[in-house]
């Protein structure tokens, strides 16, 4: 057909450009999807392990937090009957020194959404007091067993007398 009539050369040139064109075909419908597909799965496979190595994180938090519940109901059951953080705080000031000093004690009382338990608060403002009784205030609120926390603190230095300081204290404890 027309091959017989091409000499030699043109044969091989056009048989050149056949096999060149089948072997873009066959780059195109078979080598490139195959390497595109790899690679989509590479990054599905990437994003899959983020996703697991975040779930991973999150039970982990998760478990901890489990952990920090379990020893809070355990403290909470080993607090005296009757506790009240009011109370708590004004037998603790009697024992450090701090109890004359106390201008007033404001106790509030808030109940969490979807809990069983409520946030005991007393705010509190100390006048004239030195940085060591305030440190073995706080130190005795914080170290206490009753699951005690200092919310907020707020310290300014008076005139009179000199040398000592007013602090105005938030202090929040769990009530059952």
């Amino acid at each position: 057909m027309i091959l017989k009539k091409l000499n030699r050369r043109e044969k091989y040139a056009v048989y050149g450009a056949l096999g060149f064109l089948c072997i873009f075909v066959l780059f195109q419908l078979v080598v490139f999807p195959f390497m595109d597909k790899k690679a989509r799965l590479q990054r599905m496979i990437e994003v899959k392990s983020e996703t697991l190595q975040g779930l991973i994180n999150l039970k982990f938090e998760y478990d901890a937090l489990g952990e920090k519940v379990e020893f809070s109901k355990v403290r909470l059951s080993q607090r005296n009957k009757g506790f009240t953080l009011f109370s708590f705080l004004d037998k603790l000031a009697g024992r450090v020194g701090v109890k004359d000093n106390i201008k007033y004690m404001k106790p509030s009382l808030s109940t969490q959404r979807n809990s069983l338990y409520k946030i005991s608060r007393v705010e509190m403002k100390i006048e004239a007091v030195s940085m060591d009784q305030l440190k073995a205030y706080l130190y005795r609120i914080e170290t206490s067993k009753n699951m005690i926390r200092v919310k907020r603190i707020a310290i300014t230095k008076t005139e009179k007398p000199k040398g000592f300081i007013n602090v105005t204290l938030e202090v929040e404890a769990v009530q059952a």
